[in-house]
């Protein structure tokens, strides 16, 4: 019954996942009314799924990477108790910031829910070491990093445009944003469906790539039913975007996501496509500062939360037997 639940709790965490994290590769699309709502969801739910589904031909490896951040000793992480108290945690966390319009990040997420039933499990005794290389580093860095780039990108292409203007111009701008906005959406549904899919291989049922389609369903669902008010947030409230803005963001967004990736380097990619909206908005002087000031607070709790509701979940758990 146990196994059953956690099951369960898993596809709950990856519906979450994909409410609020399938719209990040294409916000700034339609941001810039370069497409439909519509439109820009169906293409990040198509590239993002295509990306989890390649994540099947690559398990191996990103599970290996994906099976666990060090934080607490394999014999605790791997019971079906501690899988299920991190799920449900990472899961409601995530859930409850898509409802209110906010975009966090999963992995942080999913970081704070292991911190959180590893307190509880082993006390004092987890690697708190490994959750500031995990956790502090990408926090610091990679938005700042984001918000320079982006900013400095639009501020180049603005040049190059005004110089070399050409009337085709307009056009190849919209096609390389939706190539660009695709190619992000295929590395997050690549790089995410592992860390979630390594919480059910317990289950002795299931195989690597029979987990892998079972977590992009549920993501692609979560994405397509309730991504509309991080839609909203990331597109329209941070600040208003034109098309070479847009295409600008999305651009240093891609960029570090990849190279990172390329480098396993941990870094979000909600901090970074939140931060190089909100580098191109400060050229253009229209941020809405006290919207990007609700989402820092938001990404400031997302550990402790998740952490708070794991522990409080484990210790609720331990006293069931599979």
């Amino acid at each position: 019954m146990l196994l059953i639940s956690l099951f369960i709790a898993t596809l709950f965490l990856a519906y979450s996942n994909g409410a609020n994290d399938n719209f990040k590769g294409v916000a700034t699309l339609f941001g810039s009314r370069t497409s439909s709502y519509e439109t820009v969801i169906l293409w990040a739910t198509f590239t993002t799924f295509a990306g989890a589904v390649t994540a099947t031909f690559l398990a191996s490896t990103l599970i290996k990477n994906f099976s666990g951040k060090g934080l607490v000793p394999d014999a605790i992480a791997n019971t079906p108790h501690f899988h299920m108290a991190v799920a449900i945690a990472a899961g409601l966390t995530v859930l409850i910031a898509s409802l209110m319009g906010f975009p966090i990040s999963t992995t942080h997420s999913l970081t704070g829910a292991i911190v959180g039933a590893g307190l509880v499990a082993i006390g004092l005794k987890v690697n708190f070491a490994a959750l500031g290389t995990s956790f502090i580093l990408p926090l610091l860095l990679s938005p700042i990093i984001a918000i320079f780039l982006g900013a400095g990108i639009y501020r180049l292409s603005s040049y190059i445009n005004s110089k070399w203007y050409l009337p085709v111009n307009d056009k190849m701008i919209d096609n390389c944003h939706f190539i660009s906005a695709g190619i992000v959406s295929f590395v997050r549904g690549l790089n995410d469906t592992p860390k979630i899919v390594s919480l059910i291989l317990i289950i002795e049922y299931f195989s690597i790539q029979g987990g892998m389609i079972t977590i992009a369903i549920a993501m692609a669902l979560g994405g397509l039913l309730n991504s509309q008010r991080v839609a909203v947030t990331m597109s329209t409230k941070i600040t208003s975007m034109n098309h070479t803005q847009g295409l600008s963001a999305n651009i240093v967004t891609g960029f570090l996501v990849i190279a990172t990736s390329q480098f396993g380097l941990p870094i979000s990619t909600t901090y970074v496509s939140v931060a190089s909206i909100l580098g191109v908005g400060l050229i253009g002087k229209k941020v809405n500062m006290r919207v990007f000031y609700q989402i820092l607070l938001s990404w400031i709790l997302t550990l402790p939360t998740a952490a708070i509701i794991s522990g409080i979940t484990y210790r609720l758990l331990q006293g069931y037997k599979i």
